[in-house]
Protein backbone atom coordinates (compact mmCIF):
# COMPACT_ATOMS: atom_id res chain seq x y z
CA UNK A 1 0.00 0.00 0.00
CA UNK A 2 2.92 2.35 -0.68
CA UNK A 3 2.47 6.09 -1.83
CA UNK A 4 5.36 7.61 -3.89
CA UNK A 5 5.46 11.14 -4.29
CA UNK A 6 7.72 12.08 -7.78
CA UNK A 7 8.72 15.42 -8.90
CA UNK A 8 8.80 15.72 -12.50
CA UNK A 9 11.15 18.52 -13.62
CA UNK A 10 12.55 19.43 -16.99
CA UNK A 11 14.84 22.50 -17.60
CA UNK A 12 13.24 23.53 -21.10
CA UNK A 13 10.10 25.89 -20.12
CA UNK A 14 8.79 28.58 -22.86
CA UNK A 15 7.51 31.28 -19.72
CA UNK A 16 10.45 30.64 -17.51
CA UNK A 17 13.77 28.61 -18.98
CA UNK A 18 15.49 26.57 -16.32
CA UNK A 19 13.19 27.18 -13.79
CA UNK A 20 13.52 24.02 -12.03
CA UNK A 21 16.74 25.43 -10.54
CA UNK A 22 15.82 29.22 -9.90
CA UNK A 23 16.79 30.47 -6.52
CA UNK A 24 14.07 31.26 -4.30
CA UNK A 25 14.77 33.35 -1.30
CA UNK A 26 13.07 32.36 2.24
CA UNK A 27 13.30 33.97 5.58
CA UNK A 28 16.61 33.25 5.73
CA UNK A 29 19.57 35.42 3.77
CA UNK A 30 20.10 32.56 1.61
CA UNK A 31 17.97 31.09 -1.34
CA UNK A 32 17.53 27.64 -2.30
CA UNK A 33 16.30 26.34 -5.96
CA UNK A 34 12.26 26.01 -6.84
CA UNK A 35 13.37 22.09 -7.00
CA UNK A 36 14.97 21.98 -3.59
CA UNK A 37 11.79 23.81 -1.93
CA UNK A 38 9.75 21.31 -3.68
CA UNK A 39 11.77 18.23 -2.20
CA UNK A 40 11.22 19.95 0.83
CA UNK A 41 7.64 20.49 0.87
CA UNK A 42 7.38 16.72 -0.64
CA UNK A 43 9.42 15.61 2.22
CA UNK A 44 6.95 17.24 4.87
CA UNK A 45 3.75 14.67 3.50
CA UNK A 46 2.69 12.16 6.26
CA UNK A 47 2.45 8.51 5.16
CA UNK A 48 4.57 8.77 2.13
CA UNK A 49 7.30 5.94 1.22
CA UNK A 50 9.21 7.81 -1.42
CA UNK A 51 9.94 11.37 -2.88
CA UNK A 52 11.42 11.05 -6.22
CA UNK A 53 13.05 13.77 -8.56
CA UNK A 54 12.36 12.42 -12.29
CA UNK A 55 13.86 14.73 -14.80
CA UNK A 56 15.92 14.32 -17.82
CA UNK A 57 18.31 17.11 -17.35
CA UNK A 58 22.08 16.09 -15.94
CA UNK A 59 22.29 20.05 -13.93
CA UNK A 60 18.86 19.20 -12.50
CA UNK A 61 20.30 15.83 -11.35
CA UNK A 62 23.09 17.20 -10.10
CA UNK A 63 21.25 20.21 -8.25
CA UNK A 64 18.88 17.79 -6.75
CA UNK A 65 21.16 15.07 -5.83
CA UNK A 66 23.83 17.41 -4.27
CA UNK A 67 20.75 18.16 -1.29
CA UNK A 68 19.90 14.27 -0.89
CA UNK A 69 17.31 13.78 -3.55
CA UNK A 70 16.89 10.34 -4.91
CA UNK A 71 16.68 11.00 -8.70
CA UNK A 72 15.34 8.94 -11.83
CA UNK A 73 16.17 9.96 -15.36
CA UNK A 74 13.64 9.96 -17.68
CA UNK A 75 13.11 10.73 -21.68
CA UNK A 76 13.46 14.53 -23.12
CA UNK A 77 10.46 13.22 -25.31
CA UNK A 78 7.76 13.04 -22.32
CA UNK A 79 5.14 15.82 -23.25
CA UNK A 80 4.45 16.60 -19.46
CA UNK A 81 4.96 16.12 -16.22
CA UNK A 82 2.50 13.45 -16.05
CA UNK A 83 4.09 11.03 -18.46
CA UNK A 84 7.32 11.93 -16.83
CA UNK A 85 6.21 10.71 -13.67
CA UNK A 86 4.92 7.81 -15.61
CA UNK A 87 8.05 6.60 -17.05
CA UNK A 88 10.08 7.19 -13.99
CA UNK A 89 7.83 4.28 -12.10
CA UNK A 90 8.05 2.33 -14.92
CA UNK A 91 11.83 2.97 -14.85
CA UNK A 92 11.66 2.50 -10.33
CA UNK A 93 10.14 -0.73 -11.28
CA UNK A 94 7.52 -2.00 -8.50
CA UNK A 95 3.57 -0.94 -8.27
CA UNK A 96 2.74 1.42 -5.48
CA UNK A 97 -0.65 2.34 -4.15
CA UNK A 98 -0.95 5.33 -5.33
CA UNK A 99 1.77 8.19 -7.08
CA UNK A 100 1.66 11.67 -6.28
CA UNK A 101 2.67 13.80 -9.28
CA UNK A 102 4.30 17.27 -7.01
CA UNK A 103 4.64 19.52 -10.09
CA UNK A 104 7.48 21.99 -9.44
CA UNK A 105 5.44 24.84 -9.91
CA UNK A 106 4.06 24.19 -6.37
CA UNK A 107 6.14 24.44 -3.60
CA UNK A 108 3.83 26.12 -1.50
CA UNK A 109 1.63 23.11 -0.96
CA UNK A 110 0.89 22.33 2.46
CA UNK A 111 1.15 18.76 3.23
CA UNK A 112 -2.10 18.48 4.22
CA UNK A 113 -3.51 19.05 0.60
CA UNK A 114 -1.01 15.76 -0.51
CA UNK A 115 -2.83 14.23 2.69
CA UNK A 116 -6.05 14.72 1.31
CA UNK A 117 -5.65 13.68 -2.16
CA UNK A 118 -4.52 10.19 -0.49
CA UNK A 119 -7.08 10.03 2.24
CA UNK A 120 -9.79 11.08 -1.05
CA UNK A 121 -8.40 7.94 -3.19
CA UNK A 122 -8.71 5.75 -0.60
CA UNK A 123 -12.03 6.29 0.24
CA UNK A 124 -13.70 6.07 -3.23
CA UNK A 125 -11.87 3.37 -4.82
CA UNK A 126 -13.66 3.96 -8.03
CA UNK A 127 -11.71 6.99 -8.76
CA UNK A 128 -8.34 6.91 -10.54
CA UNK A 129 -7.01 10.25 -10.14
CA UNK A 130 -7.54 12.92 -7.58
CA UNK A 131 -6.61 16.86 -7.66
CA UNK A 132 -6.59 19.66 -4.84
CA UNK A 133 -8.81 22.51 -5.13
CA UNK A 134 -8.76 25.82 -2.92
CA UNK A 135 -11.63 27.87 -2.95
CA UNK A 136 -10.60 31.50 -3.64
CA UNK A 137 -11.22 34.70 -1.62
CA UNK A 138 -12.26 37.54 -3.55
CA UNK A 139 -8.09 38.74 -3.19
CA UNK A 140 -6.82 35.60 -5.16
CA UNK A 141 -10.21 35.96 -7.46
CA UNK A 142 -8.25 39.51 -7.89
CA UNK A 143 -4.97 38.64 -8.46
CA UNK A 144 -6.34 35.53 -11.16
CA UNK A 145 -8.25 38.27 -13.11
CA UNK A 146 -4.98 40.67 -13.07
CA UNK A 147 -2.89 38.51 -14.75
CA UNK A 148 -5.23 37.75 -17.30
CA UNK A 149 -5.63 41.08 -17.89
CA UNK A 150 -1.99 41.54 -17.54
CA UNK A 151 -1.74 38.91 -20.67
CA UNK A 152 0.13 36.62 -18.70
CA UNK A 153 -0.44 32.71 -18.62
CA UNK A 154 -1.22 32.66 -13.90
CA UNK A 155 -2.52 29.83 -12.23
CA UNK A 156 -5.62 27.50 -13.40
CA UNK A 157 -9.28 27.26 -12.56
CA UNK A 158 -11.88 23.90 -12.19
CA UNK A 159 -15.34 23.54 -12.02
CA UNK A 160 -16.87 20.34 -10.95
CA UNK A 161 -19.97 18.67 -10.42
CA UNK A 162 -21.95 18.00 -7.24
CA UNK A 163 -19.89 14.86 -6.74
CA UNK A 164 -16.29 16.36 -7.05
CA UNK A 165 -16.17 14.81 -10.70
CA UNK A 166 -14.68 17.70 -13.10
CA UNK A 167 -16.00 19.28 -15.72
CA UNK A 168 -12.97 21.38 -16.72
CA UNK A 169 -9.94 22.83 -16.02
CA UNK A 170 -9.12 26.29 -17.62
CA UNK A 171 -6.81 28.92 -17.83
CA UNK A 172 -9.31 31.72 -18.25
CA UNK A 173 -11.34 32.48 -14.54
CA UNK A 174 -14.25 30.13 -14.57
CA UNK A 175 -17.23 30.71 -14.08
CA UNK A 176 -17.05 33.70 -16.18
CA UNK A 177 -20.07 35.37 -14.51
CA UNK A 178 -17.87 35.26 -11.34
CA UNK A 179 -21.32 34.69 -9.26
CA UNK A 180 -20.65 31.18 -8.11
CA UNK A 181 -17.29 30.30 -6.25
CA UNK A 182 -13.93 29.81 -7.96
CA UNK A 183 -11.73 27.18 -7.63
CA UNK A 184 -8.22 27.69 -8.16
CA UNK A 185 -6.25 24.17 -9.40
CA UNK A 186 -3.60 22.93 -7.44
CA UNK A 187 -1.16 21.63 -9.42
CA UNK A 188 -0.45 18.34 -7.47
CA UNK A 189 -1.98 14.97 -8.94
CA UNK A 190 -2.70 11.48 -7.10
CA UNK A 191 -2.99 8.58 -9.48
CA UNK A 192 -3.67 4.76 -8.86
CA UNK A 193 -0.48 2.92 -10.60
CA UNK A 194 -2.79 1.50 -13.10
CA UNK A 195 -4.30 5.01 -14.21
CA UNK A 196 -1.17 6.51 -14.74
CA UNK A 197 0.18 3.70 -16.35
CA UNK A 198 -3.39 3.94 -18.60
CA UNK A 199 -2.54 8.19 -18.77
CA UNK A 200 0.69 7.46 -21.22
CA UNK A 201 -1.29 5.42 -23.91
CA UNK A 202 -3.77 8.18 -24.17
CA UNK A 203 -4.13 10.41 -27.39
CA UNK A 204 -3.96 13.91 -26.88
CA UNK A 205 -6.67 16.24 -27.66
CA UNK A 206 -7.45 19.72 -28.91
CA UNK A 207 -7.95 21.27 -25.17
CA UNK A 208 -5.31 19.91 -23.47
CA UNK A 209 -3.33 21.34 -26.75
CA UNK A 210 -5.45 24.64 -26.26
CA UNK A 211 -5.69 25.22 -22.50
CA UNK A 212 -1.91 23.46 -22.11
CA UNK A 213 -2.78 21.62 -19.36
CA UNK A 214 -2.27 18.19 -19.38
CA UNK A 215 -5.43 16.98 -16.78
CA UNK A 216 -7.43 17.40 -20.29
CA UNK A 217 -6.09 14.33 -21.23
CA UNK A 218 -8.03 12.59 -18.68
CA UNK A 219 -11.08 14.41 -19.80
CA UNK A 220 -10.67 14.26 -23.26
CA UNK A 221 -10.73 10.31 -23.15
CA UNK A 222 -13.52 9.70 -20.37
CA UNK A 223 -11.38 9.35 -17.08
CA UNK A 224 -12.81 10.47 -13.63
CA UNK A 225 -10.86 13.49 -12.20
CA UNK A 226 -11.99 13.88 -8.62
CA UNK A 227 -11.45 17.50 -7.62
CA UNK A 228 -10.71 17.70 -3.56
CA UNK A 229 -11.54 20.99 -2.02
CA UNK A 230 -8.68 21.52 0.49
CA UNK A 231 -8.42 24.30 3.41
CA UNK A 232 -5.30 26.51 2.90
CA UNK A 233 -5.70 26.94 7.05
CA UNK A 234 -4.89 30.68 6.96
CA UNK A 235 -1.76 30.18 4.66
CA UNK A 236 -1.50 31.43 1.46
CA UNK A 237 -0.57 29.64 -1.80
CA UNK A 238 -0.09 30.56 -5.29
CA UNK A 239 1.96 28.53 -8.25
CA UNK A 240 5.43 29.90 -9.85
CA UNK A 241 4.15 29.94 -13.67
CA UNK A 242 6.11 32.85 -14.96
CA UNK A 243 9.52 35.18 -13.24
CA UNK A 244 6.96 36.96 -12.45
CA UNK A 245 5.85 35.19 -9.77
CA UNK A 246 9.07 34.63 -7.86
CA UNK A 247 8.60 37.91 -5.40
CA UNK A 248 5.18 36.09 -4.82
CA UNK A 249 6.37 32.81 -3.85
CA UNK A 250 9.24 34.66 -1.55
CA UNK A 251 6.49 36.83 0.57
CA UNK A 252 5.05 33.83 1.38
CA UNK A 253 7.83 31.71 2.27
CA UNK A 254 9.19 34.99 4.65
CA UNK A 255 5.70 34.96 6.15
CA UNK A 256 5.71 31.44 7.14
CA UNK A 257 9.00 31.62 8.11
CA UNK A 258 10.66 29.29 5.49
CA UNK A 259 14.62 29.62 5.49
Amino acid sequence: MAVWIVIPARYGSSRFPGKALAAVRGAGDGARSLIRRCWDAACQVSGVDRVVVATDDARIKARALGFGAEVVMTSADCANGTERCAEAVANLGGAPEIVVNFQVDAPLTPPWFVEALVGALRARPEIGVATPVLRCDAEAVARLLADRQAGRVGATTAVFDRDGRALYFSKAVLPGSRVGPVFLHVGVYGFRSAALERYATLPSGPLESCEGLEQLRLLENGEDVLCVEVDARGARFWELNNPEDVPRIEQVLTERGSV
